[in-house]
C-alpha cells in the first residue's frame, strides 16, 4: 500500500529567489511537506486551509503599509487562517499584516531607529512559560508593530517593545528573523549593506560575527517554537 501522504505547510514568500530557509528545512524535518506560493508573483492563495497543516509568511523588502494589491490581498487572505483556527506564523512582514488585519498599527521608531543586526530580547512571564527564549536574535528591520487588542505579548525589546506575540490559540508573529542559514545572512549581508549606516543599525561584520555566537541558540529556540506551533507531521 502507498505510504500516508504528508500534510503540508502553506508558506508565502516576497521575491523570486527568496527561501523558506531554516524553517522550511525544520518543518521538512519534523514530517511536513511545502506548499510554497509567491503573491508578488501572481501565485493565488488558497481559498481554505482545510487541506493544509498551517501557514507561514515570510518577510520581505516592502512594508505591511503599502499599496500593492498583493499586499492588500495577503492582509485580508489572514482572515482564513484566523477564522479557521489553523495553525498560522508571521516572520516580520508576516507578523505585521498580521498586526494590520486585527486593526494595529505598523510604523518606523519615533526616533528613526532601525535593528539590523543582533539585538537582545527579553520574554515576558507568559513567553518563559510557553518555551525557554534566546537572549540575542537576528533583525532586519525599520518598521515594527504594536501589540493587537488581545494579543499576548511573548518577547519584547528595548527599541521595539512588541517582537513577539500570540492571538488566540493559533497565530503567532514574530519581528525577529530565526529562518536564515549562513548563505542567507551573507546574502542579506551583501545586498543590504547601504542599510548598515541607519540609525542604530550594525555593521555587516558584526551580523556574520554574532552568528557565531548566538545563531546555535536561535535554531534551538526556532526547532521547540516550530512544534509548538504546527506539532509534527502525522500526529
Amino acid at each position: 500500500m502507498p505510504g500516508k501522504a504528508r500534510a503540508k505547510i502553506l508558506v508565502v514568500l516576497h521575491q523570486e529567489h527568496s527561501s523558506a530557509g531554516r524553517v522550511g528545512h525544520l518543518l521538512i524535518e519534523n514530517g511536513f511537506d511545502l506548499d510554497i506560493r509567491r503573491p508578488p508573483l501572481g501565485d493565488s492563495l488558497p481559498e481554505t486551509l482545510e487541506n493544509h497543516a498551517g501557514a507561514v509568511v515570510f518577510g520581505g523588502p516592502m512594508s505591511a503599509n503599502d499599496h500593492d494589491e498583493f499586499v492588500r490581498r495577503e492582509t485580508d487572505w489572514l482572515a482564513v487562517p484566523l477564522s479557521e483556527n489553523r495553525p498560522f506564523l508571521g516572520i516580520c512582514l508576516g507578523a505585521q499584516m498580521l498586526v494590520n488585519h486585527l486593526g494595529g498599527k505598523v510604523e518606523g521608531h519615533g526616533d528613526g531607529l532601525v535593528e539590523i543586526g543582533w539585538y537582545p530580547i527579553k520574554a515576558t512571564e507568559e513567553g518563559r512559560k510557553l518555551m525557554h527564549w534566546p537572549e540575542m536574535v537576528y533583525q532586519f528591520h525599520r518598521e515594527g508593530f504594536s501589540l493587537p487588542t488581545d494579543a499576548v505579548l511573548l518577547a519584547s525589546s528595548d527599541t521595539y517593545p512588541n517582537q513577539a506575540f500570540r492571538y488566540g490559540d493559533n497565530a503567532w508573529g514574530i519581528q525577529f528573523h530565526a529562518e536564515l542559514t549562513r548563505v542567507m545572512m551573507q546574502r542579506w549581508v551583501v545586498r543590504g549593506a547601504e542599510r548598515f549606516v541607519l540609525p542604530g543599525a550594525q555593521p555587516g561584520r558584526d551580523h556574520l560575527g554574532g552568528r557565531l555566537i548566538w545563531d546555535m541558540h536561535l535554531k534551538r529556540w526556532l526547532d521547540e517554537f516550530l512544534v509548538t506551533i504546527f506539532g509534527r507531521g502525522g500526529r
